[in-house]
């Protein structure tokens, strides 16, 4: 039986992660770093991910991807560079959440959300499993309570992109939980992030009502309080490592008790 200490342990493991340039992303990296993982941190924010290298230049290797995820010759030339040395976990953080009216929400729009929120999440994974076959690993993929109990206004279209996520979540998890990978869903709520912090500043300037809605959505909170990047990435370590070894396929929520509201 391996020590508490062993099975936290990421020494001689790699981690891949998406949108680590900032928020839930980073938080995650420092966490797996501390953990002693070796680092791919990806993001399209190509100063971003600097500054964190820079930030974490004394936690281990740390190697920075900038990738345009809603392109996906983007994706394959990053799996390419990769070849040999792909990593055993992946975690597909990374996601966009602009705010449209549905009758307003057009092709494009639709399919940037797409493309970043729910599509790159899929070639990530085929990549992985495809380059990996039968060594396994570990795939974590981000969705957010928008997927399971719609809460804000104007935000169809990333409430499907995130639906999406747990679909693939839950199918890989069927696929390939014999052949060694386990592949879970966390569900962010109600976190407080620099995006969410500047999108919510930028639209409530525009719109009361979405001042109204916060407050609605804060008295909603089992705690009370909105959450911290930190208190996703604990729980992202947790599915991670081989504490969770036999949780397959499940959909971890990290909101507060939103929705058990």
């Amino acid at each position: 039986m391996k020590s508490l200490i062993e099975l936290i342990s990421f020494e001689g493991r790699c981690a891949l992660i998406t949108g680590s340039a900032s928020g839930i992303g980073k938080a995650m990296a420092f966490r797996f770093s501390e953990a002693g993982a070796k680092l791919i941190l990806v993001d399209v924010d190509e100063e971003g991910l600097k500054r964190v290298k820079k930030e974490f230049s004394d936690r281990g290797e740390v190697i920075t991807h900038r990738v345009d995820l809603s392109n996906k010759k983007e994706i394959d030339a990053l799996w390419h560079k990769l070849a040999g040395d792909e990593p055993d976990i992946l975690v597909n953080n990374a996601g966009i959440y602009p705010i449209k009216g549905f009758l307003e929400v057009d092709e494009g729009l639709l399919g940037k959300v797409m493309d970043v929120n729910l599509n790159s999440m899929f070639w990530m994974c085929q990549h992985m499993i495809g380059a990996r076959e039968r060594k396994g690993g570990v795939i974590i993929n981000v969705s957010s309570i928008e997927a399971i109990m719609p809460f804000k206004e104007d935000m169809a279209h990333y409430g499907m992109s995130k639906a999406g996520v747990l679909a693939l979540t839950r199918s890989l998890a069927k696929d390939f939980g014999k052949r060694g990978y386990r592949v879970n869903a966390l569900v962010p709520g109600g976190i407080l992030t620099p995006g969410t912090v500047n999108v919510a500043k930028g639209v409530a300037k525009l719109n009361l009502g979405l001042i109204k809605t916060g407050i609605e959505f804060m008295q909603r909170l089992p705690m009370g309080r909105a959450g911290k990047p930190d208190e996703v990435a604990l729980m992202a370590l947790v599915l991670a490592s081989d504490l969770s070894s036999y949780v397959n396929g499940a959909i971890v929520a990290v909101d507060g008790g939103f929705l058990s509201a």
